[in-house]
């Protein structure tokens, strides 16, 4: 019961907020079949977060059990956002039984900013899992599915100093000669985020692989380099 109250709190909200003449507009950015009512990001994020205060998971399995439901039977995109917000609880972020969870909202969300919404999850299960997470992040480097493969690039955002350097180079590699326009954004995205914390590795790596970066992933990646790194 705590469930269905909990979802159905947490659609009156998001429909509430709504805002037919930006719902427009926002369907139309996504580019997307799915409906939006047009509520912004940080608002979906403080609808959700008041609900899940106001009735807190009792267990890993109820959360988890919730947030599919909701992802499941989205109607409107803001319940797929709320869906993964709902997953930024301390109750599972270090669990591991989560990764189905979140495999299943990128490969079915499959549109960057669901994918996208999922990143900073990853990053703390790697950050708390770091030799069970790498392996299976190394398997998503090479899936078939391009939104998978940009989930495994784009998995150590955030991380700064405590980035797996080994790993981060581990999955930008195999995707290199990859012609998805998202793909090489996020392999750009991911070596201007690390050059914040170690310019000269990001700068030592581009140098080493100019000739196999796409001119995409080059300029981001390059973008927050210091002058004097060689990598320009």
């Amino acid at each position: 019961m705590h469930t269905q109250e909990l979802i159905a709190g947490i659609r009156a909200s998001l429909e509430a907020a709504g805002d037919p003449e930006r719902a427009r507009s926002a369907q139309a950015y996504m580019k997307s079949d799915m409906p939006s009512l047009g509520v912004p990001v940080p608002e979906v994020r403080r609808i959700v977060k008041a609900a899940a205060k106001a009735s807190p998971f009792a267990t890993e399995t109820e959360l988890r059990d919730a947030v599919l439901r909701l992802w499941r039977e989205a109607g409107v995109r803001e319940e797929r956002y709320a869906a993964i917000d709902l997953t930024a609880a301390r109750l599972v972020a270090a669990d591991l039984q989560m990764i189905p969870v979140y495999e299943e909202f990128i490969r079915s969300g499959a549109w960057w900013d669901l994918v996208d919404g999922v990143s900073p999850r990853i990053r703390d299960l790697l950050l708390a899992h770091p030799d069970a997470m790498a392996e299976l992040v190394l398997h998503w480097a090479a899936d078939g599915d391009m939104w998978v493969r940009r989930a495994a690039i784009t998995s150590q955002l955030g991380a700064k100093a405590r980035t797996n350097r080994t790993l981060l180079a581990a999955v930008i590699l195999p995707n290199l000669g990859d012609g998805e326009f998202f793909i090489r954004k996020a392999i750009g995205w991911a070596l201007r985020e690390y050059s914040k914390s170690d310019p000269g590795w990001v700068a030592g790596f581009v140098a080493e692989h100019k000739e196999r970066l796409s001119s995409l992933s080059y300029r981001e990646a390059v973008r927050r380099l210091p002058a004097g790194t060689g990598a320009r």
